[in-house]
């Protein structure tokens, strides 16, 4: 698929925002933790991504009611949905000067039409050394879920089938959809909203 920036400007993809909050402490501290100057950019942004996709649960998976948004409250509570765990990836890589963006995917919800759909959110990251922009999908893997980091190939979590109206949005965004914002602002319980109350289209 042929990715579209919204932006012309590359820096508005290393722009802190109230989502991506990269000056954080405790996001400062991670980002020590996870990065070294002796690694190169792909290296950062594997690891950023593994570390996102591993380590943060994703709240449906653990059916935790919480929810959260900012990147820094996904990082200390250690959970969130793909549109929070997309927020902390872009702030991690965004801290290193990685241009990362948002990307989404229109999902059946659960296995059939009929349960509805939903909006599903993922990363871009450019990669400067490669001069392109790859998608990655942190939402967490688990049975019949495998996405992974690479530079050729995606592998992304979910396979789109057109034909049930499922669609890729090509565009890469420079700041988190604001329906994706607003859904996590609206609610307080994740799995509630998780059912319910996910945008359907953007």
């Amino acid at each position: 698929m042929n990715l579209v920036c919204e932006s012309d400007k590359i820096n508005d993809y290393l722009l802190e925002l109230t989502e991506v909050n990269y000056s954080n402490l405790n996001i400062k501290k991670k980002a020590v933790e996870l990065f070294n100057e002796s690694q190169t950019e792909i290296e950062k942004a594997k690891i950023a991504f593994e570390f996102v996709r591993d380590e943060i649960a994703h709240s449906w998976d653990i059916q935790s009611k919480r929810i959260t948004c900012n990147a820094s409250e996904v990082l200390d509570l250690k959970e969130g949905i793909c549109y929070a765990k997309s927020h902390l990836l872009a702030s991690l890589l965004r801290s290193q000067g990685i241009p990362t963006g948002f990307c989404y995917q229109r999902l059946m919800l659960f296995d059939t039409p009929e349960k509805g759909y939903c909006i599903h959110a993922l990363n871009a990251i450019f990669l400067k050394s490669l001069n392109k922009w790859i998608r990655v999908d942190s939402r967490g893997n688990k049975e019949g879920i495998d996405a992974q980091f690479s530079i050729e190939e995606e592998k992304l979590a979910f396979p789109i089938n057109e034909e049930l109206d499922e669609k890729d949005y090509p565009v890469i965004y420079a700041k988190p959809h604001p329906k994706i914002v607003a859904v996590l602002k609206e609610n307080t319980n994740a799995l509630e909203m998780y059912k319910h109350h996910l945008p359907v289209s953007l």
